[in-house]
């Protein structure tokens, strides 16, 4: 499978497919709602006001296997995003990223970018993937990194 051709659901059931996003450099995030990472949905919202004018889509998955941390129904997701974060990225259904449940996007992009030792495993939530116009992953950044920390290679994967 193509990375255009991989499917998943909006927050309200849609079928989307990457290629609705061809042409834009993404920043993929599996992303939870009571995580010490959450705050992070701050900077990444100010990466997608600063930088989504020039092409950068940032695509927020919900994850539950972490610690329990995305309990929530979907539609309480988006709540929560918007009213603590002003969150203006899509934020997805909530998926798996590991084990035998891991969704498409996923096995994909932990085959593409593996993490530290060649281990596939997303270790924790705000896993942040760099996926270039063409679709080959740039880099994949730990849960730590935090959302500025990372806009030196988001510039540059814009500027080409």
């Amino acid at each position: 499978m193509s990375l255009p051709e991989i499917r998943f659901h909006d927050a309200k059931g849609v079928d989307v497919s990457l290629k609705s996003f061809e042409g834009k450099v993404l920043l993929i995030v599996n992303t939870a709602s009571a995580c010490g990472f959450t705050p992070q949905y701050a900077g990444l919202q100010a990466l997608h006001e600063k930088y989504t004018a020039k092409g950068l889509q940032i695509l927020a998955f919900p994850c539950n296997q972490f610690g329990a941390q995305e309990p929530g129904t979907n539609e309480e997701i988006q709540s929560f995003c918007v009213t603590n974060y002003s969150v203006g990225f899509p934020v997805f259904a909530k998926l798996e990223v590991n084990g035998a449940g891991a969704h498409p996007l996923y096995q994909w992009l932990k085959k593409e970018a593996p993490g530290l030792l060649g281990t596939e495993a997303i270790k924790w939530n705000f896993t942040k993937f760099l996926v270039s116009r063409d679709g080959k992953v740039l880099e994949r950044f730990a849960p730590q990194s935090a959302p500025e920390s990372i806009a030196p290679e988001i510039e540059k994967a814009l500027s080409f």
